[in-house]
């Protein structure tokens, strides 16, 4: 019996990741109960319990561990040195999670999911999709350590878009209220989230000011988001899987290339569009992968 770990932020992402990397696994000859044990942990939005529970996973001897965004991949990097690690996050190289993408080193490697170029292409279709837009608000993980590439970013899409960026931050659920009202005493007329906050609690006070939110995951919009821009989650998830299979087969992560994002998708929710007043452009909607109604 092969064991799988994977650690993840919250349980926006859990159903479709489990079912992406039991139908990979499955495919690869890795059926669930038979020679193959899958044991995912969620956080559920408090990235103070991912130090536990990546100690948990590691203590309970898995032979790969997966980790999903950056917040888990530091998690896991900091429980173990040993035990084989496959990281889906943002852009590892930048983040110090492997050394290269052709040569990872160490023992993790995976997909890279270009995720503060995706964030930054959230204020262009909101430049877009609103007219006459002047302030975007980028609300920050501060407990992230991908934040600073991720504002960097955007402030470079804010500027070339001819959108002020005016960033706010949170560390934890009871910050993200205040930092919100603050990006609306400030001006900010739409906000863009950091992947790594709780999709549905962001949603729920977004719609709670009249405020137009995107992120880069697919889950948001699917909880009530406005939108979302960013890697096609399934393909992801199924990239993954392969790296998690090419590790039970023997391979070394450190010598395994990783690789980077190939399929973009942009998401809309008509639904939170019609609450919130905004009539989509055409060209945007033609444009929309997915269309939720």
């Amino acid at each position: 019996m092969r064991r799988v770990g994977a650690l993840i932020l919250g349980n926006a992402d859990a159903e479709a990741f489990g079912k992406e990397v039991r139908e990979g696994l499955a495919k690869a000859g890795y059926v669930e109960g038979r020679n193959v044990q899958l044991d995912i942990r969620s956080a559920q939005g408090r990235l103070e319990l991912l130090p536990q529970l990546a100690a948990e996973l590691v203590a309970s001897r898995v032979d790969v561990l997966v980790a999903l965004y950056t917040p888990c991949a530091r998690a896991a990097q900091q429980a173990t040195r040993d035990i084989p690690i496959v990281a889906i996050v943002a852009n590892p190289v930048e983040t110090g999670i492997i050394a290269s993408l052709a040569r990872p080193g160490g023992n993790i490697t995976g997909v890279s999911l270009l995720a503060a170029e995706a964030h930054g292409k959230c204020v262009e279709v909101f430049a877009e999709m609103l007219p006459g837009i002047r302030k975007v608000a980028a609300l920050g993980n501060t407990r992230d350590p991908f934040m600073p590439l991720l504002l960097e970013k955007i402030h470079a899409s804010g500027k070339a878009a001819n959108v002020e960026i005016v960033t706010v931050t949170a560390g934890g659920i009871e910050e993200l209220e205040p930092a919100i009202t603050k990006a609306l005493a400030e001006g900010a007329k739409a906000l863009v989230m950091q992947g790594s906050l709780p999709s549905r609690i962001v949603t729920e006070l977004a719609l709670k000011h009249r405020l137009p939110a995107a992120s880069f995951t697919r889950s948001f919009p699917e909880v009530g988001g406005l939108m979302s821009y960013g890697p096609d989650a399934t393909d992801s998830f199924q990239r993954g899987t392969y790296f998690v299979i090419k590790v039970l087969q023997g391979g070394k992560p450190a010598e395994i290339p990783a690789e980077q994002a190939t399929k973009f998708e942009l998401v809309l929710n008509l639904k939170t569009a019609k609450t919130l007043d905004i009539a989509m452009p055409p060209m945007l909607l033609a444009r929309a992968d997915t269309v939720i109604e």
